[in-house]
């Protein structure tokens, strides 16, 4: 192998692939980069045994192409240091080293055969969907934040796709919280879903970033394994295995009782009240009355309080309901709306939090919180 690239096009590539290697690897040569040089392409990958990351990238000047893994850790830190320059990147199988040269030095660093390298499966009559860079980066952002780290429920520990011939939902819980994010116009001819974890979601969220206008195409099949393509990248990884929770059936359909405030101001009140909050419950306490929400919160044990009176659109029935304040808080710092709507049954019963107006005529996204108990 032997080519010339740019330290900094290289070391970006590097960078983005080296999100999914593992800090303890279970095989050592998943603690290495899969270097892949054919015609004037070179796809980098990076591999935790469950996931995998490709990315490929375009090569003016090669030499020699070829297939090696080279320690990820020891390739990116000896280029991190490099200003912007060409760089010779060569290979001598014969010693095991691979030579880095550049205007005004060099380093040696040494390399393996690709042979014991995880391969890619194919996948057994899988499903495709296709969706906007977009549409899939908002519907991560969206709901990630709202898994679960369950032991004994491995399946809230990722995203649900709920994909049918209506609409396409992603949906996130932890059991105190539900987010759902809903599209209308990505549909399905024949219902599917699968459960997508925490790191591969993670890692889409971090690379969609500069896709946002490409079409991402989502391969999965019965096996739990997926592949999400776009752009330079492919993701493969595999799925979480279990039957998602009926989420639909937990939605209340009847919360009369609507409150439609700023979602900022309302926001920064929980923060500054929740600070005198019970450090073991963190709860905070909304007495809502004609167009006014009073948030307080207490902890005896310290003799410290705090209060504070909003302004806000409500008609509903006079009530006090306590929640979490930073399941609360969580919610309202990932819904970007200005205005939204908490819509109340009564104080035992879920709360649902959304948009005041809905911008995008395709999109629906709402919040389900649990009430706590007041003290």
């Amino acid at each position: 192998m032997k080519f010339i690239v740019s330290s900094t096009d290289l070391l970006q590539g590097l960078l983005q692939v080296q999100k999914v290697i593992a800090s303890k690897s279970s095989l050592p040569v998943l603690d290495n980069f899969l270097l892949t040089l054919e015609d004037n392409s070179l796809t980098i990958t990076g591999s935790d045994g469950d996931n995998t990351l490709k990315t490929v990238m375009a090569i003016n000047e090669v030499m020699e192409g070829g297939e090696i893994t080279v320690p990820a850790k020891l390739l990116t830190d000896s280029l991190k240091e490099l200003p912007t320059q060409p760089i010779e990147f060569v290979s001598y199988p014969d010693r095991g080293i691979v030579n880095i040269n550049w205007a005004s030095g060099s380093a040696q660093i040494p390399f393996s055969g690709a042979e014991d390298y995880p391969t890619l499966r194919p996948l057994e009559n899988p499903t495709v969907i296709r969706m906007k860079g977009s549409v899939l980066a908002e519907g991560i952002n969206s709901t990630l934040y709202a898994t679960g780290d369950e032991e004994l429920r491995p399946v809230l520990n990722g995203i649900y796709f709920d994909i049918d011939t209506e609409s396409t939902t992603l949906v996130a819980s932890n059991a105190n919280k539900l987010v759902y994010y809903r599209r209308h116009d990505i549909k399905s001819e024949a219902p599917v879903a699968f459960i997508l974890p925490k790191k591969p979601a993670n890692i889409l969220k971090a690379n969609l970033a500069k896709a946002m206008d490409e079409e991402v195409e989502i391969t999965f099949d019965s096996s739990k394994n997926a592949y999400f393509k776009f752009n330079s990248f492919l993701v493969f990884c595999k799925l979480i295995e279990g039957t998602y929770p009926a989420y639909k059936s937990v939605i209340p359909k009847n919360n009369t009782n609507v409150i439609t405030v700023s979602r900022t101001e309302l926001l920064n009140a929980t923060k500054r009240v929740s600070v005198c909050s019970n450090q073991a419950t963190g709860q905070i306490v909304f007495k809502l009355s004609m167009n006014q929400i009073t948030i307080t919160a207490q902890d005896l044990d310290f003799s410290m309080s705090a209060t504070e009176t909003l302004g806000c659109d409500y008609q509903g029935d006079p009530m006090e309901i306590g929640f979490k304040s930073s399941f609360l808080i969580e919610i309202l710092g990932n819904l970007g709306y200005d205005q939204i709507c908490i819509m109340l049954a009564d104080p035992h019963r879920a709360a649902l939090i959304q948009p005041a107006v809905q911008t995008e005529p395709d999109e629906e996204i709402c919040a389900l919180l649990m009430p706590m108990r007041i003290n």
